[in-house]
């Protein structure tokens, strides 16, 4: 999976959330406490090969993508949850993989915002 880089669309946000900035440095520290917890859920349901598992944390990590205007992010997840909902095959090493590494790549983003 080769995303785009990831670039933080603050106006975008903050208008969705009715320019409130206490709200955006809310969802920011969330996801900055919970994008561990996030990588670690995905990276261990395909350890698991527990692709229920798996397809619920592509769902969540979609939400969470798409909280931050991450369009390539929350696409890529996306078709991870909507390829497993199916039952089609996929390379889901190489889907968590990308997707453990956009999370990163967010994170980092955030925190310079």
């Amino acid at each position: 999976m080769n995303l785009p880089a990831f670039t933080l669309d603050r106006a975008a946000i903050l208008e969705r959330v009715g320019d409130d900035e206490e709200i955006f440095a809310m969802m920011v520290d969330m996801y900055l406490q919970d994008v561990d917890s996030n990588c670690a859920l995905l990276t261990d349901a395909l350890a698991a090969n527990n692709m229920s598992a798996l397809q619920r944390e592509a769902h969540t990590v979609k939400g969470l993508l798409a909280t931050f205007s991450d369009e390539a992010g929350t696409a890529a997840a996306f078709a991870l949850e909507q390829a497993l909902r199916a039952g089609q095959a996929v390379d889901a090493a190489t889907a968590v993989a990308g997707l453990v590494a956009r999370l990163r790549e967010v994170a980092v983003v955030l925190k310079q915002a």
